[in-house]
């Protein structure tokens, strides 16, 4: 396997490294990203590998990789990524890149029962390699890149071909390669949500717990957070982290001394932010009650009382089956599914296409199993 790495930066060079790959019957890939550093997170290299050459793609300097998107979307040539759930999401983002074809190493990793599967332990244990992350937490937007860099980068995407065509041996040898297809299909529409102009609270862990004062003073903290974040072009956490703006919610400060005296901030911190700090706490408590946030509640659906009893025995035959095939209990029906299951009941085969959560690989392989458990309770 080759090690000479090519970097693309002009869209001459790009166009004719898409033209070859067309040909390409696979091609590894994977990102490098620069959420540690600023406040829209942006893909910063591209590194692709197929079994004779390896380049890297500087979509920094490009700006447009429109000759790289029917790469992409070839159905004829497979995309190999490890761990692809991020990627996917930022190449559709940043380039509207839509990916046909998938491949993921880390789930195939998951269905063949290995128990660590990040990229760096999969490469020790099948190759003997061990990947250098010595630049895993650098800046990636900064330019120039140093050659050394470049070649870290290039390392992941190595031994992404030879790794997949031993692991779609064993799937083959299990019967399981059909498995891993649907989940890599469905993986490749992953798409990352949309705010809509939502409150920014919906999506902070530990909002739900809050009474709706809180959550007011919450949702103005993480507005006045944002701002100062886009503002100097830095990740949120680096401007406050979550469990900060989490224990001003609850404790409300009304000036700045209170602030200080609360331990929260550090000096730096309160002596750039502490007035406009207490300024938004102070906006937030003179909200009419009427006018206070809640927190949204979805309505449980009535539950049938043989419901428990019902997920009880479905993880039960989950737990053992799992142990038979040697793989995590989750690879085969999560929490949702148990339950989605229990609800529904089917005890007939066609049934269970009544259960959306479920994919076509759990209903042809297990659904005979499923079906005769549930049958044996109430």
């Amino acid at each position: 396997m080759t090690t000479d790495i090519v970097l693309i930066e002009t869209p001459a060079a790009l166009a004719k490294l898409a033209q070859k790959f067309q040909h390409a019957p696979a091609v590894a890939v994977d990102l490098e990203a620069d959420s540690m550093y600023h406040f829209q997170e942006k893909v910063c290299l591209i590194q692709m590998a197929t079994s004779h050459s390896s380049v890297v793609i500087d979509p920094l300097r490009l700006q447009d990789l429109e000759s790289l998107r029917p790469v992409f979307a070839n159905p004829a040539i497979e995309k190999i990524f490890h761990g692809a759930d991020y990627d996917v999401r930022s190449l559709f983002r940043d380039f509207g890149i839509e990916i046909a074809h998938l491949f993921d190493t880390q789930i195939a990793c998951k269905f063949l029962g290995v128990k660590e599967t990040s990229l760096e332990a999969v490469l020790q244990a099948r190759f003997g390699v061990t990947l250098n992350k010595k630049y895993q937490r650098k800046d990636w937007s900064k330019r120039p890149l140093p050659d050394e860099m470049i070649a870290y980068a290039a390392d992941d995407v190595r031994y992404l071909l030879p790794l997949t065509k031993m692991l779609v041996g064993e799937l083959k040898h299990k019967s399981r390669l059909a498995w891993v297809q649907e989940e890599c299909d469905l993986l490749s529409r992953v798409r990352s949500p949309q705010n809509n102009h939502e409150p920014l609270f919906l999506g902070f862990k530990g909002a739900g717990r809050l009474k709706p004062r809180s959550l007011a003073v919450l949702e103005a903290l993480l507005q006045f957070r944002r701002r100062v974040a886009e503002n100097k072009d830095r990740p949120l956490f680096k401007v406050f982290s979550n469990k900060s703006l989490l224990q001003l919610a609850v404790e409300k400060p009304a000036n700045v001394k209170r602030l200080d005296e609360s331990g929260v901030l550090s000096s730096k911190q309160l002596k750039m932010y502490g007035v406009e700090l207490v300024e938004a706490i102070h906006r937030a408590q003179q909200i009419p009650s009427d006018n206070l946030p809640v927190y949204p509640r979805k309505k449980n659906r009535a539950m049938h009382p043989a419901v428990p009893d019902r997920i009880k025995t479905l993880k039960n035959w989950r737990d053992k089956k799992a142990r038979a095939l040697g793989v995590e209990p989750t690879v085969l029906l999560n929490k949702s599914m148990m339950t989605a299951l229990a609800t529904e009941k089917p005890i007939k085969l066609q049934s269970l296409d009544a259960v959306k959560e479920l994919k076509e690989w759990q209903k042809n392989e297990f659904g005979d199993e499923i079906v005769g458990v549930l049958k044996r309770v109430r």
